[in-house]
C-alpha cells in the first residue's frame, strides 16, 4: 500500500471573494497536485432542489471556487483535478453520456457545475472527472430516506422515473488516486473523463435492491418485503431523466475499470443498522410464525 501525504483544509479557507488568501494557502502547502472535491450536494441529494433557492451559495461552491483554484494552479504551475457530475447534461439521451456529448444543464446545480468545469479547463494541466450518482459511508442520506419512508408508509414508496449510475465513493476515490499517480508520472492525459459504477439502474430497481439488503437488518422491512409497492413519478427539472455515464474513455486512457456496487451497498446499509445482521435462526423463526 502506498502512503500518500495530503492536506485537506476546511471549506472556510476557500472563500472565492478572497483569492489572495486561497493563493497564500496553496503556496504555503506547495502541493504537487490539487484535487477539488467541493460540491454543493456533497451532503445529500435533496440539495439538488435546494440549489434552486440557494443559487448564490451553489454558484460559489461549484463555479467560483473552482475558478479561483484553477487560476491559482495555472499561475503556480500545479495540475488540478476537479470533480463534476452528470447534471451538466439535460438527461434526454437514451444511452450513457460520453465526454463529447453536448451539455445542456436543466437547473442551477448543473449550470453552476458547468461553469466550474469551463473555468478549470482554462488551465492546461487539468483533469475533470464527472462521476455517477454517489453513495457511501458518509453519503447515505437518500438510502436512509427510502428505508424510513417504506417503514413509515407500510411499504408504499414513490420514486423518480430516472435512470442513473450508482457509484460507491470508495471506488471513485480509487479512480481519482489512479489518475493522480499517472499525472505524477508526467503522462499527458489532460481532459475530461467520466467514471461510474459498473451497472446502471432505474431508481425503482435500485430501491428494490436497497429494500432486499435492508431486510437482512430490519424486522419491519423484512415483514413488508413482499408487499412493498414502489411507484414511479415523472421526472421534473432540476432532476434529469437519464444521468448514466459511459466510462470507456477513462478505461482506454488509464486502464481504470468500473466496479460492481452491490457489495458496497450491502456494507453501507449494514452500517446504517450499526453492523447488526438478522441471523438465519431469526429469519426461519419468523417464517414459521408467518406460516
Amino acid at each position: 500500500m502506498h502512503k500518500i501525504r495530503f492536506k485537506a483544509p476546511a471549506d472556510k479557507y476557500f472563500d472565492p471573494d478572497d483569492p489572495v488568501s486561497i493563493a497564500k494557502l496553496v503556496t504555503d502547502y506547495a502541493p504537487t497536485q490539487l484535487i477539488n472535491l467541493a460540491d454543493f450536494i456533497s451532503g445529500n441529494h435533496s440539495a439538488l432542489r435546494r440549489a434552486e433557492t440557494s443559487e448564490e451559495r451553489c454558484y460559489q461552491i461549484n463555479s467560483r471556487v473552482p475558478a479561483a483554484l484553477s487560476e491559482i494552479c495555472d499561475h503556480l504551475n500545479i495540475p488540478i483535478l476537479h470533480l463534476s457530475n452528470a447534471y451538466v447534461f439535460d438527461g434526454t439521451k437514451k444511452l450513457g453520456y460520453n465526454e463529447t456529448d453536448e451539455t445542456n444543464p436543466q437547473g442551477v446545480y448543473g449550470m453552476a457545475s458547468l461553469q466550474g468545469e469551463r473555468a478549470v479547463r482554462r488551465h492546461t494541466s487539468h483533469i475533470v472527472i464527472r462521476s455517477g450518482w454517489l453513495f457511501g459511508k458518509k453519503k447515505r442520506g437518500l438510502i436512509k430516506s427510502w428505508i424510513r419512508a417504506a417503514a413509515r408508509d407500510q411499504g408504499q414508496l414513490p420514486v423518480s422515473r430516472r435512470r442513473f449510475s450508482p457509484t460507491h465513493t470508495g471506488d471513485l476515490a480509487a479512480a481519482i488516486l489512479a489518475v493522480c499517480q499517472q499525472i505524477d508520472c508526467e503522462a499527458n492525459v489532460w481532459g475530461t473523463y467520466h467514471y461510474s459504477g459498473l451497472e446502471t439502474k432505474r431508481e425503482n430497481e435500485f430501491v428494490e435492491q436497497v429494500m432486499k439488503y435492508a431486510a437482512n437488518h430490519d424486522e419491519l422491512i423484512y415483514q413488508l418485503l413482499d408487499s412493498i409497492k414502489i411507484t414511479e413519478q415523472d421526472v421534473r427539472a432540476p432532476e434529469i431523466l437519464n444521468s448514466t455515464l459511459s466510462s470507456k474513455k477513462i478505461f482506454d486512457t488509464f486502464g481504470i475499470k468500473q466496479k460492481s456496487w452491490h457489495g458496497d451497498l450491502q456494507d453501507v446499509i449494514k452500517l446504517l443498522y450499526g453492523g447488526t445482521t438478522l441471523s438465519k435462526l431469526q429469519i426461519k423463526s419468523r417464517e414459521s410464525d408467518a406460516a
